[in-house]
């Protein structure tokens, strides 16, 4: 389950993948079977969600998607 992870130790996983993804590629095919791994650009999105919910400290989730506007009343 994700909640059984700090987000250090989730941050550390998405790492692993992306290094698989950069060394391995995105999918491979060996006979019959296929191997298509978790999207880069995902990978990374969700890396830079990690380190920023690090930096502040902080676990919550409340406000992940909210961003701020200032209009000048024209």
């Amino acid at each position: 389950m994700e909640n059984d992870y700090t987000p250090q130790q989730r941050l550390t996983e998405v790492n692993k993948a992306i290094q698989a993804v950069l060394l391995g590629g995105q999918s491979y095919k060996i006979g019959s079977r296929s191997l298509t791994r978790a999207d880069l650009a995902l990978l990374r999105a969700m890396r830079d969600d990690l380190e920023a919910q690090i930096a502040s400290g902080e676990n919550s989730h409340l406000l992940d998607s909210t961003y701020v506007a200032f209009f000048d009343g024209r």
